[in-house]
């Protein structure tokens, strides 16, 4: 989100555009709280991970009377364009705001669970992939070392982007996702198969959001005499240096956000589709499920043989 920040601020005032930063989200914006950006404050956080402008969880931007606040303040402080940096819930309250201000509204997608409609990629989630495949790495030694399997939850309490794609690059034997629904003795076959194969040890990836792991570990150890250890990331993945692709990405995203305010055109969502930095309808984005590439996951299975 810095790195977005720093793009966002560096391109407008090249445009001679002045900008205000809100902080902690919504929350800044309903109680008019907010600070000048120029070039000079945005410096030397690009390699800073998380926002210099913080976030927070905001109910009160939930109820329409939060929302007109939000709306009153933009009015009052003449503000003619708003870029929002975030996920799917923050893109869901601009669509809202969006009812009761004239204010141009442009989403840049930032969440580590890529799943926002209408982007292939969100800012971030290079980076928290890359986080989670260098714990896996030092697990695995242990792993092979002991010769267990290692169950490896990751974050991903509804969608199943993060879980696949390191799941992928670290080179687990199962993948699990809360898109697909798994059945119990299907994994048992699985730990059961590789045993047989020679494979002593293994990795299972799991997102959060297909249940309780520590269960679900200690159903597949009592199922299959293979010793298994359930390994939790948790908030390490949130936060970091971003990688240079997450950064790349960010400034993209940056530039794009400002053209668009710059043409005076609103409720977009910022994103990259076939290696081009393209914009969605707001609405669209907002309502629409981006689905989990089911080759993706094949792959992955395929390379687990």
């Amino acid at each position: 989100m810095n790195a977005a920040i720093r793009g966002i601020v560096r391109i407008a005032y090249s445009k001679k555009l002045q900008v205000l930063g809100f902080r902690r989200g919504w929350e800044g914006v309903i109680a008019n709280t907010f600070t000048l950006l120029t070039p000079r404050s945005v410096g030397g956080i690009l390699q800073q991970g998380g926002t210099i402008l913080h976030t927070s969880r905001c109910p009160e931007f939930k109820s329409r009377e939060g929302i007109k606040k939000a709306a009153e303040t933009l009015a009052s402080n003449h503000i003619s364009g708003l870029v929002i940096i975030g996920g799917n819930g923050s893109f869901k309250g601009a669509l809202e705001l969006s009812a009761y201000t004239n204010t141009l509204i442009v989403g840049i997608p930032a969440s580590i669970d890529n799943d926002i409609f209408g982007t292939e990629e969100t800012i971030g989630f290079d980076t928290a992939t890359n986080t989670a495949v260098a714990e896996i790495d030092k697990i695995r030694d242990t792993a092979v070392s002991h010769e267990r399997v290692f169950m490896i939850e990751v974050m991903g309490r509804e969608r199943g982007f993060l879980a696949l794609e390191i799941g992928l690059t670290v080179g687990a034997e199962i993948v699990l996702v809360p898109e697909v629904k798994y059945r119990m003795e299907n994994l048992f076959e699985i730990v059961r198969e590789n045993r047989a194969k020679g494979k002593k040890s293994g990795l299972i990836v799991a997102a959060e959001g297909i249940g309780d792991t520590r269960v679900l570990a200690e159903q597949i150890q009592r199922n299959t005499k293979a010793e298994v250890r359930l390994s939790i990331i948790g908030y390490a993945q949130r936060g970091g240096n971003p990688t240079a692709r997450s950064r790349l990405l960010a400034s993209l995203f940056a530039n794009k956000a400002v053209q668009l305010l710059s043409k005076k055109e609103g409720n977009k969502v910022v994103g990259l589709q076939d290696g081009n930095i393209v914009s969605v309808d707001l609405q669209k984005s907002c309502r629409t499920k981006k689905p989990l590439d089911p080759h993706l996951l094949r792959l992955a299975n395929l390379l687990a043989t």
